[in-house]
């Protein structure tokens, strides 16, 4: 009686009393993680594109989280303490680099957090205030979590997390009166066409360079796959460039960026970066 009363015991004090007693979600994906369910399926592919994109042209690991409320996790902790804890939890970004992304939204909390990785000096926080409070904060008030979020991304990958790999410093802020609600959506898409297409419109532009042996215009580039992407895994390819009045040839190697959409989920693990508290936040 007295062994059973023991095990009884035992297992009663292995049980978490809590049922939340996880502090932080899991992933599923390295860009887009919609556990709040407020993305339709156009705007969280778009996501993931441009987050891709970005990954294998600059190396910066950015990822969006949607959440209900973080009350789930950990109630107890502010939002600036939660997100730089998930932050870091996830390892977003590189170890030798630190310069990850995460933007944080919580539906039903009504607020958000923009965590920035170690790397980035104050100056980019105060980008990332600017784009929380003038392009994520007013769809998210009229209950368009998707244009918010989509745009506000747009925003971080240029404006901070493009400039900051090129080793620049941040834009200073403009007082310009934002843009006409029709033409916010249609600077976002033209942007993440112009980044996607820019290897085809730079192939294109080779025929008004001039050639560096006979000084003509009219070169030529073409490309080869060497290894095909896969939807996780860059692949490689082979840059040839010829000019057809001399006959000069150059040759080069480059990424072809990973295949991946919706639905196939990246899984992996993010490269072990961490965040000092940087970032911005919004309450709507």
């Amino acid at each position: 009686m007295t062994r059973l009363f023991l095990a009884l015991a035992l297992s009663l004090c292995l049980v978490p009393d809590d049922p939340r007693a996880q502090t932080y979600p899991d992933h599923a994906d390295l860009f887009v993680n919609d556990l709040a369910d407020v993305l339709d399926p156009g705007t969280e592919t778009r996501l993931s594109e441009r987050l891709t994109l970005l990954k294998s042209e600059t190396g910066v690991e950015a990822t969006v989280l949607t959440l209900a409320t973080r009350r789930d996790y950990d109630p107890e902790a502010t939002l600036e303490d939660f997100a730089t804890g998930l932050f870091n939890h996830w390892g977003i970004g590189l170890a030798d680099r630190n310069d990850g992304i995460l933007v944080l939204v919580l539906t039903e909390d009504r607020e958000m957090r923009v965590a920035l990785g170690a790397a980035y000096s104050q100056d980019y926080d105060t980008i990332a205030q600017d784009i929380v409070t003038r392009v994520f904060l007013p769809p998210f008030r009229d209950g368009d979590f998707a244009t918010g979020i989509e745009n506000g991304t747009a925003e971080i990958d240029t404006r901070i997390a493009r400039r900051h790999a090129e080793g620049l410093a941040p834009l200073p802020l403009t007082r310009s009166p934002e843009p006409a609600g029709w033409l916010a959506p249609l600077a976002v898409a033209a942007a993440f066409a112009l980044a996607f297409f820019r290897r085809r419109i730079g192939d294109m532009a080779q025929r008004f360079r001039r050639c560096p042996t006979c000084g003509r215009t009219g070169l030529r580039r073409a490309r080869d796959t060497i290894t095909p992407a896969t939807r996780d895994t860059a692949g490689l390819q082979r840059v040839r460039t010829d000019c057809p009045s001399c006959g000069w040839h150059d040759e080069r190697r480059d990424r072809i960026a990973p295949t991946r959409r919706r639905g196939g989920g990246s899984g992996g693990s993010f490269g072990g970066g961490r965040s000092s508290g940087g970032g911005a936040s919004g309450r709507w």
